[in-house]
């Protein structure tokens, strides 16, 4: 679904690229978490597969094709930390706007933004704008949003970081529940290495920076989860080696 082959890219200004002729791959149906430190680069690679940036050698496909030869259909659905709801239009038209930026036909779109709502369990909310809305309900228009975009690739760059921590586990199991249901592949960045554990078929891991490689660990968990396999001794072993990992990073 997704194969990055030997990109690089690098900031002005900067004395170094921060993508140093990375090449990794996520095929099509996984859950893939990426995970490191600050500053990193993570959301650098978001950036590059949304074209708000332009690799400056190698090339990114999606689906097979490169992505500056892609064609009209959205290639990937982008949800960011913070939701983006538009505060001027209610929770329905704040649903419709992808299919409306496509040119979807009106009633198409009410129609199926009407089922997403019922979907995710806000159908009593389209009338509502989204100061009336919670913040776990909100990142559920904001993925329910970056759903009916239609794309088979999705991105989510710490869409939970900003929630409490009940509402956190609330949306992690929510989000899974939903994944299982569309079969979309997802991309994930998170600095939550449990988060990345209990979501996850395979962590990759940024070990350096600039960041040439991305080390890829198989998460031992089978689907569905329930977050007391967290619990099982290999877990809490993994847990505690990608910490470690984590942390050397940061010393360095």
């Amino acid at each position: 679904m997704l194969d990055f082959k030997d990109v690089t890219f690098q900031y002005e200004g900067e004395p170094e690229p921060i993508i140093d002729h990375l090449s990794f791959h996520v095929d099509p149906g996984e859950f893939v978490s990426v995970i490191g430190t600050s500053g990193c680069g993570k959301s650098t690679i978001f950036r590059l597969i949304n074209r708000f940036l332009e690799v400056e050698s190698g090339c990114i496909q999606v689906d097979g094709a490169v992505i500056s030869g892609h064609s009209s259909k959205q290639y990937a659905g982008y949800m960011p930390q913070k939701d983006l709801l538009f505060p001027w239009r209610t929770i329905l038209d704040n649903l419709t706007l992808p299919m409306e930026i496509q040119g979807v036909p009106a009633t198409d779109r009410t129609r199926r933004a009407t089922a997403m709502l019922s979907e995710i369990g806000l159908e009593s909310y389209e009338n509502k704008y989204p100061q009336d809305l919670s913040g776990g309900m909100r990142q559920r228009v904001s993925f329910a949003r970056t759903l009916l975009t239609e794309s088979d690739l999705m991105l989510l760059d710490e869409p939970f970081s900003a929630l409490d921590a009940l509402t956190r586990i609330d949306m992690q199991e929510w989000i899974l529940a939903e994944w299982e249901k569309h079969h979309r592949t997802i991309l994930f960045i998170t600095h939550d290495v449990e988060e990345a554990l209990f979501l996850s078929n395979r962590i990759l891991i940024v070990e350096e920076t600039p960041i040439k490689r991305l080390k890829s660990i198989e998460v031992p968990m089978n689907y569905p989860r329930k977050r007391e396999y967290l619990k099982q001794p290999d877990l809490i072993d993994l847990k505690e080696t990608l910490v470690d990992q984590l942390r050397k990073q940061v010393i360095l």
